[in-house]
């Protein structure tokens, strides 16, 4: 291995990281989160049109490659008229599957609150939003916390796949790095170890946080 490559991608690949891939996945999830929520009470409404479509979105989502929907909404949408710069592509992209797979877990978080819960609050005189907003909903959080850490964590990796249409992540820095050298190996795994040590601090969060609200549920 060459440690001096080592030493001179150190700097680059670091602001790949910060500039690119964690810029990404932060966005990517919040808005995917937000998507996932109205999808979740989509599936959960007990109108059968409004339940179907958030099936079938899901179902999409779910059962096609994230590079593929990447391709589409970058490569695909151009031949519609519809043309989207690399960023926003990613993001659109990546928050459409994080809102696919986010959604299952939200909703299977709202499921596993007690119906004990909404009677009670309804019994007080709450309505269906009010109680979903402030019982159920904060309730459905602490449980969905290990699942929504699990999709955080892949999305970081699954940003390394936006390097395919031309978005300047981490992983696309590398390849830049390693072209002119063929020193692949090298660079790429300077990647991993910047990969690992982020997703090593998200589950050491992860596990903060679960210990956190256990406390105060203890409590």
């Amino acid at each position: 291995m060459d440690w001096g490559l080592v030493r001179s991608s150190l700097g680059p690949l670091l602001e790949g990281l910060l500039r690119g891939t964690l810029p990404l996945t932060a966005v990517s999830f919040v808005l995917g989160l937000a998507l996932a929520l109205v999808i979740a009470l989509m599936r959960l409404s007990g109108r059968p049109l409004v339940s179907a479509v958030a099936r079938a979105y899901v179902s999409v989502i779910r059962g096609t490659p994230l590079l593929l929907q990447l391709f589409i909404v970058f490569y695909g949408l151009p031949s519609l008229g519809i043309t989207i710069a690399p960023w926003p592509s990613a993001i659109i992209a990546l928050s459409l599957n994080v809102g696919g797979y986010a959604s299952e877990a939200v909703r299977g978080s709202i499921l596993a609150v007690p119906r004990g819960q909404w009677e009670a609050a309804m019994t007080v005189g709450m309505s269906g939003t009010t109680t979903l907003r402030r019982v159920v909903l904060p309730q459905a959080a602490r449980i969905a916390v290990p699942p929504l850490s699990n999709t955080l964590i892949s999305l970081v990796k699954d940003t390394s796949l936006a390097s395919t249409i031309l978005v300047t992540e981490m992983l696309r820095k590398a390849q830049e790095i390693a072209a002119p050298t063929f020193e692949f190996f090298t660079v790429y795994s300077v990647a991993a170890v910047y990969y690992w040590v982020v997703c090593l601090m998200l589950s050491f969060g992860q596990t903060r946080l679960e210990t956190r609200l256990s406390r105060h549920v203890a409590a």
